[in-house]
């Protein structure tokens, strides 16, 4: 098991993921600062936010409750991400390059959940 939120390959991806919504955003309209742009980070931050929260978490409901959170940021970023390309803030590939992003991070996640689910110490 990891000793640290940081070993946490998930984690990882979603960090990667976070700097690439900054990195987008910045090319945002000035009018979408408190809109889209908004939204679409503090919903990336989320993903790492709450992974980092859950690893800390004493039992494995509350552990994995945390990581729920964390899918249903992904897929709220992942909304965010067609809007985007609706209104032409990212190109086609650059959202598809995202969507892969997050369907990774949300695969590694789902075998880090499942993991904790099996977890034989919780089991007493």
């Amino acid at each position: 098991m990891t000793t640290r939120f940081e070993d946490i390959i998930a984690w990882q991806k979603a960090r990667v993921f976070i700097n690439h919504v900054y990195r987008i955003t910045k090319a945002f309209p000035n009018e979408e600062k408190f809109g889209l742009s908004s939204q679409f980070k503090r919903a990336a931050v989320s993903i790492a936010a709450n992974i980092a929260e859950g690893y800390k978490r004493l039992g494995r409901e509350d552990k994995v409750r945390f990581f729920n959170y964390s899918q249903g940021s992904l897929e709220e970023c992942r909304c965010y991400i067609y809007l985007a390309n609706d209104f032409n803030y990212i190109t086609e590939d650059e959202a598809n390059r995202m969507i892969d992003e997050i369907e990774e991070t949300s695969r590694v996640l789902n075998g880090y959940m499942n993991t904790m689910k099996n977890r034989k110490e919780w089991d007493d």
